[in-house]
């Protein structure tokens, strides 16, 4: 079924999440890898990857392999609290 993700009002996703971890789902609404992430947001790959491995193991990420690279991509229930917090200009 459909679950409904209710942040209270004023709730930031930066203050629930941190910053680098907020602006790296708000940019996973499409695919990207590390070093994509890194460059896109002035971080360097080893800090957006270790964010990235707290962010899946949270259930928040998904990863895959494509080719040499592994992509990101946030799950239904990041995009939910994404979109509850109302952050998707957060990024860019």
């Amino acid at each position: 079924g459909t679950s409904l993700i209710w942040l209270p009002s004023g709730i930031a996703l930066g203050a629930l999440l941190g910053r680098s971890r907020s602006a790296i789902l708000t940019c996973l609404e499409l695919p990207h890898s590390t070093t994509e992430l890194a460059l896109k947001l002035g971080q360097s790959p080893p800090s957006i990857s270790q964010h990235l491995s707290v962010l899946r193991r949270s259930g928040l990420v998904i990863s895959w392999r494509s080719g040499r690279s592994v992509l990101y991509r946030r799950t239904a229930l990041a995009g939910s609290i994404v979109e509850a917090s109302g952050s998707s200009a957060v990024a860019r």
